[in-house]
Formats: structure tokens, sequence, C-alpha cells
């Protein structure tokens, strides 16, 4: 999934608050419940934080953790 452009700061370059590296597009392991997958998100390649667009946040994540719960 691609970060949505309309939500890049005025840089064009996702920067890691932590570490100052520019964020780069990378693959992110999650974990919730038990159950693992992955996505694609912008990642910090010095500390491996990931940044998540808000519609994967509270749009497709939030699908999979109710279905999770609802198991």
């Amino acid at each position: 999934m691609q970060v949505n452009q309309h939500f890049r700061p005025p840089s064009g370059q996702w920067v890691c608050a932590q570490c100052q590296e520019p964020l780069e597009e990378g693959q992110v392991e999650l974990h919730y419940l038990g159950s693992s997958f992955t996505v694609g998100a912008q990642v910090c390649p010095q500390c491996r934080q990931a940044l998540l667009p808000e519609d994967m946040a509270t749009g497709k994540m939030l699908e999979v953790e109710k279905l999770l719960e609802d198991k």
C-alpha cells in the first residue's frame, strides 16, 4: 500500500522522529491476537519503526481487528 500523497509533509519525504532518517518503502510484520501478517509501509531504515497510512489504520486494520476479535 502506498502512502497517500495528500498526507506527505511539505518536503515530500517523511522522516523518523527518533532517528531523523528519511523513511523508505518497506514491509512490516504486524501481530495481533496470535495472528501475523505483512503489510507495506514507510519504514525507518535504522530503527525499523513504521508509519502506517491513516486509511490503513482506521480502515483495513480496524476490519482485521474486528474479524480476529470475533473468533
